[in-house]
């Protein structure tokens, strides 16, 4: 794993959770965030899904469950938001298996309980 450098697409999705966040701070529910970032996501014209599901395969076969991703920008980079105290290893490993299971190799972390967004947000590169 390696911190992924910026480009334009990934900037793009941070420029807009940034707008997010100075609209409505720090401490409410992943779910408000997730909805303004739709917002502000279509307002860039930014191609994204939200809470897509993830099939799990084991052994070769399909789970009945799935994951639910927040968001899958453009084809290319999963999203995963958090309203969390504080950012831990198994957030950033959950993201990583995201982006293992999902086939795609950039990612986002962003935790919009902070009290500037900028602390929050992670990118990864498999």
């Amino acid at each position: 794993m390696r911190v992924d450098t910026r480009d334009a697409l990934t900037g793009l999705v941070v420029e807009s959770a940034i707008r997010v966040h100075r609209l409505l701070g720090p401490g409410l529910l992943e779910s408000v965030y997730q909805s303004a970032l739709e917002h502000e996501l279509r307002i860039r014209r930014v191609p994204f899904r939200s809470g897509c599901e993830l099939p799990v395969f084991y052994d070769g076969v399909e789970l009945e469950q799935h994951f639910r991703l927040d968001f899958v920008i453009r084809d290319e980079i999963v999203v995963e938001i958090k309203s969390v105290q504080k950012l831990h290893p198994v957030h950033l490993a959950q993201l990583m298996t995201y982006l293992r299971l999902s086939g795609k190799t950039k990612g986002l972390l962003i935790n919009f309980n902070v009290v500037r967004l900028v602390l929050g947000v992670r990118r990864l590169s498999l």
